[in-house]
């Protein structure tokens, strides 16, 4: 679906006021469809995100030949067929705007005994595959892209897999998560060290389907040739959802706002401890454990916010956030600054580049550096900005508007569906100022 004649309107709102819950873990709902697929037994997801990126890696395993159901919204059955129980499609597999869905499906496919190939849209077919293909070769995988390493990606079958020991170049989840999971039909031990800790969702729904494997931060190990085990995944709020509101409610006078059951795994939540360094006031309440997650129950009110240097130690626990964040820098007192951020010029859009373009177009005054940038709050003024069909710079500029001198105009908005169906609702139901045009 093209975004470019999908746009917002976005302006002042009221106070948010209420107790919400935002859709289900993206990651998790990811994860859970594709072990609950390998997986011997049927597996039943509540919880299950309803978005474009879980629906479409949905309907890749239902082209590989397995059964889910879906009886009612968020819920899915999926009718597992083991690890060897896959079959060739007879047409290419379109993960859509997913890398995470593209990238462990790579891990996953080199496992086969049949070709496969991973196609998605516009946006993922520019992002770098490289990174999972040179690991995955060194497991004994084949696996051909385009001349610059983008999909679409063609996956050999047939290549017997070896366990390896893997220390990524720069941290990544979907990386690790890929090998992981190649690691299942390897002979031997794989093994993964990160230079920092990134969340472990795979390695803990592993651990959930019943796969012995030994985690802690910044390192996992697996050995080949066990089952996988159906289990029910009951899915956490995703928190990278949770965090607009979060944002949005410190930075708009008068608010207080409940979000229920988010997900709290620990290399998730960065953005919690930099908001709190620059003086948010978030309360963790009723803390619990869901689908083999931390949750917990969040209370923020409004509270003035200053500038802060944000700990580099916190960049891998809040790659997703940093859009959401950027707002709140340009809504606090003083000058933040963000470094050791790099691996956002490589998400779905150059999102340094493109918060810095349209926070300038907003009359924020920021500088972009190679891997962060400095940005100085103040108020902010109307305009226009151009999302470049990024779900989460289309929905940090909506919290943006919230605090403008005058409305502004979000354009690209379209794939906001791929992780977060239902914002504008959600949002206008909590005292947003948000009209999709």
């Amino acid at each position: 679906m093209s975004g470019s004649t999908q746009h917002w309107t976005a302006s002042r709102g009221r106070a948010l006021r209420g107790t919400i819950r935002v859709p289900g873990d993206k990651s998790v709902s990811h994860r859970a469809v594709m072990l609950g697929a390998l997986a011997e037994g049927t597996t039943r997801i509540t919880g299950f995100l309803e978005g474009e990126d879980t629906r479409a890696t949905a309907r890749v395993f239902e082209q590989l030949g397995v059964r889910i159901e879906t009886p009612s919204a968020s819920e899915r059955i999926v009718h597992g067929v083991g690890l060897h129980g896959l079959r060739p499609s007879a047409s290419a597999l379109d993960c859509g705007n997913a890398g995470t869905g593209m990238r462990l499906l790579a891990g996953v496919l080199a496992g086969q005994r049949f070709d496969s190939t991973l196609v998605g849209d516009a946006s993922l077919s520019k992002r770098p595959m490289r990174r999972v293909i040179d690991p995955l070769s060194r497991m004994g995988a084949r696996i051909d892209a385009t001349g610059d390493g983008v999909p679409p990606l063609h996956v050999h079958g047939g290549q017997p897999l070896h366990g390896i020991e893997y220390t990524l170049p720069v941290a990544s989840a979907q990386v690790k998560s890929a090998l992981l999971l190649a690691g299942l039909y390897a002979k031997g031990t794989t093994r993964v060290r990160e230079p920092h800790p990134t969340r472990d969702y795979t390695e803990r729904m592993l651990q959930a389907f019943g796969w012995p494997i030994r985690f802690g931060p910044g390192e996992a190990e697996l050995e080949g040739g066990h089952v996988l085990r159906a289990t029910d995944v009951a899915v956490p709020a995703d928190f990278s959802s949770a965090a607009f509101f979060l944002v949005a409610a410190s930075v708009i006078p008068g608010s207080r706002l409940t979000l229920e059951r988010v997900g709290m795994n620990p290399r998730r939540t960065g953005l919690l401890a930099a908001l709190r360094l620059m003086g948010a006031d978030i309360r963790e309440e009723n803390a619990g454990e869901q689908g083999g997650e931390p949750v917990a129950d969040l209370r923020v009110s409004y509270a003035p916010l200053h500038g802060a240097v944000v700990p580099e130690s916190l960049v891998p626990d809040m790659i997703d956030e940093f859009p959401a964040l950027f707002v709140a820098a340009a809504c606090a007192t003083g000058t933040t600054t963000v470094s050791g951020a790099a691996e956002l010029r490589v998400k779905e859009s150059d999102r340094i580049a493109t918060m810095a373009a349209g926070l300038r177009s907003l009359g924020v005054a920021i500088e972009e550096t190679p891997d962060g940038a400095i940005i100085l709050g103040g108020p902010l003024e109307g305009g226009r900005v151009d999302s470049h069909g990024d779900h989460r710079i289309a929905m940090s500029f909506a919290i943006a508007a919230q605090v403008a001198q005058a409305p502004v105009r979000i354009d690209d908005v379209a794939n906001v569906a791929t992780s977060f169906p239902g914002f504008v609702e959600l949002a206008s139901g909590v005292g947003f100022g948000l009209e999709p045009g």
